[in-house]
């Protein structure tokens, strides 16, 4: 794995403040309802009523798939090491994540956090029908008519993919580079713009194409896209992927070193392809969850967090030593624009044409 320098991040992912120890100590009792469990997964023990703090979380995939659902578990466990009972659901699915919110509230837990945007209307849903539980949702942007105990965190991706952005377009050769998500959703619309609002404003002449593989998941029809992509003459591949990351390395792994770069998102992924890895979208919801939970101890039941750049924050870029250091150097810029303000990046969720 190549040496990495992060861009903007948080520092010490895993420290919590004073402020937990008072949620522990002040946040109890807010739910009332003592019925029997209808058997969630997780590591907490149903029904116990100990004066603790209980955290409920529910993830879309599996836990150990070392992307956004291990980032999801990973916050939760730092409640837990500050001493809050804490159970979760693993691959939940849409068409599932009702009935799970309603075990969870059936089963005395104070605060409900839903990992995924998909899941933000069954839980405002069944915020509004359960007054005195604290819920955590994800939504990409700001909801209207959010409940007035439900808190959600905006990932913001729009932002966080503009530095991402600015460095392809300083370090393309070939002019042209490729954008691969995975379902064409709102926010990967939101990805994209944000790469062409960069590559704008970058002075470069730089085209974008984007294609989806219809999964985050699926590995191998990444690296027939990827394939593709690069035997278009895009030299810089920019994925909005989970595991199908794995699948586009690989497609790009038996081309030259620096002619060929990948960019990946969540999690530093760069062991799939050293010698052809640009850089990570790193995140971290480990300080997101820590700040939400102090606002709720301090009476505040309802708010909006965007994950952004700065420590703490919940949002860096970590580019590889491999690139070239005129390109590293743009894209820390970007990061510094808009971090203080001198580059605002569009919110631009329309489908991409």
């Amino acid at each position: 794995m190549p040496d990495t320098a992060a861009i903007g991040g948080p520092e010490g992912g895993h420290d919590q403040e004073a402020g937990m120890r008072g949620l522990l100590r002040n946040l109890t009792g807010l739910v009332a309802v003592a019925l029997v469990a209808t058997g969630c997964g997780g590591d907490g023990d149903s029904g116990a009523d100990d004066g603790e703090l209980r955290i409920a979380a529910i993830f879309s995939g599996p836990t150990t798939d070392a992307d956004y659902n291990a980032l999801g578990l990973e916050a939760l466990n730092a409640a837990e090491e500050d001493g809050a009972e804490v159970s979760y659901s693993e691959s939940v699915a849409v068409p599932d994540i009702e009935r799970v919110l309603q075990e969870y509230v059936a089963d005395g837990f104070d605060v409900i956090w839903t990992h995924g945007s998909q899941f933000y209307e069954a839980t405002a849903k069944i915020a509004e029908q359960s007054p005195d539980v604290n819920f955590i949702g994800e939504f990409d942007g700001e909801p209207e008519g959010q409940p007035e105990n439900v808190w959600t965190i905006d990932r913001n991706f729009h932002e966080v993919f503009y530095p991402i952005g600015t460095l392809a377009a300083n370090l393309t050769k070939s002019g042209k580079v490729g954008y691969l998500g995975g379902l064409s959703l709102p926010f990967s619309y939101s990805e994209v713009h944000a790469v062409e609002q960069a590559f704008d404003e970058s002075g470069e002449s730089v085209s974008l194409t984007s294609v989806w593989s219809g999964d985050f998941n699926d590995t191998v029809k990444a690296q027939q896209l990827t394939s593709q992509l690069v035997s278009d003459g895009n030299d810089v591949v920019i994925t909005s992927l989970n595991l199908g990351a794995v699948g586009a390395f690989k497609a790009v792994n038996d081309t030259d070193p620096g002619s060929t770069w990948l960019t990946v998102k969540y999690t530093d992924k760069s062991q799939n392809g050293p010698e052809h890895y640009a850089a990570t979208v790193l995140y971290d919801f480990t300080s997101p969850l820590d700040e939400i939970l102090g606002e709720i101890d301090g009476g505040t039941t309802q708010g909006r967090y965007v994950i952004g750049f700065g420590e703490g924050k919940g949002a860096s870029v970590s580019v590889g030593d491999q690139v070239p250091a005129e390109a590293k150097a743009a894209a820390e810029e970007s990061v510094a624009g808009i971090t203080d303000g001198s580059i605002e990046v569009e919110l631009d969720q329309s489908e991409v044409k």
